[in-house]
């Protein structure tokens, strides 16, 4: 049994809980060329600081020295991004931070703020998380990242204990955005948990018809189909599981 952690935008049928892709940003490199913390707007001489030094993007933008317009927030994503991508999660929640702070564009702060929350799950801070998600809804609950706020807050809600609220939420970011496999996942893991088994189902089977398919989709299925009584087909759906994560296992040796 298993809540998947806060996912961002997944859209691609073999999307791994696992790699955590936070947010789409302006996306990376192919092949990935590593990053630095450089770009123009922070006129930083890379020769003189550490490019992880957790100080770094606090001093470099302190307000008293900074005007807003001449701060790149975008930029700044892609570098809390390039935190969150060798595990420097305090410093990705800093960097996130101060990029919503420092944008006037509601879907860029919306942005910022649900991959802080996304970051501040990884410390396993689910109230930092929360709050960071809620904010993210106060800026525009119907805006374009508002789904991912409402999915990644019903896993916050839920890992604190809050599991009524968590449910609430998770139908939220289905409403707001039907086409999201990960809100119908985390909807059909709720509905599961309270005994809904049918509707989990329903909720499961839609993450599959969106393109989302991985191991513990089909356990949470096979589990749906076992609550209700259809054990043939639990049995079926349990052994695609293994399947699937055999395959992934060799691709990583690979």
């Amino acid at each position: 049994m298993r809540l998947l952690a806060p996912l961002y935008g997944m859209t691609d049928e073999d999307a791994d809980p696992e790699d955590h892709p936070f947010s789409e940003g302006q996306g990376f490199d192919d092949p990935y060329e590593g990053f630095d913390l450089d770009p123009p707007e922070l006129t930083v001489d890379a020769g003189k600081v550490d490019p992880v030094d957790s100080r770094l993007v606090a001093d470099t933008l302190d307000r008293r020295d900074t005007v807003a317009e001449d701060v790149d927030a975008a930029e700044l994503i892609d570098v809390g991004l390039s935190y969150m991508g060798i595990q420097r999660f305090e410093q990705a929640v800093d960097t996130f931070e101060r990029a919503a702070q420092f944008t006037d564009d509601d879907a860029v702060e919306q942005e910022a703020w649900v991959n802080k929350g996304a970051a501040h799950a990884e410390l396993e801070e689910w109230q930092a998380a929360i709050d960071a998600h809620r904010e993210a809804l106060y800026v525009d609950s119907e805006g374009e990242h508002a789904a991912a706020a409402e999915t990644n807050l019903a896993y916050a809600l839920w890992e604190s204990g809050a599991t009524e609220q968590a449910l609430e939420h998770a139908e939220a970011a289905v409403e707001i955005d039907p086409r999201n496999p990960q809100a119908w996942y985390n909807r059909g893991f709720f509905l599961l948990e309270r005994g809904l088994a049918e509707d989990a189902v329903n909720a499961f089977e839609n993450a599959q018809r969106l393109g989302f398919r991985s191991p513990e989709l089909l356990e949470e299925l096979a589990r749906g189909y076992e609550e209700l009584g259809e054990d043939e087909r639990a049995e079926e759906i349990a052994d695609e599981a293994e399947e699937v994560r055999r395959q992934r296992e060799e691709e990583m040796v690979r």
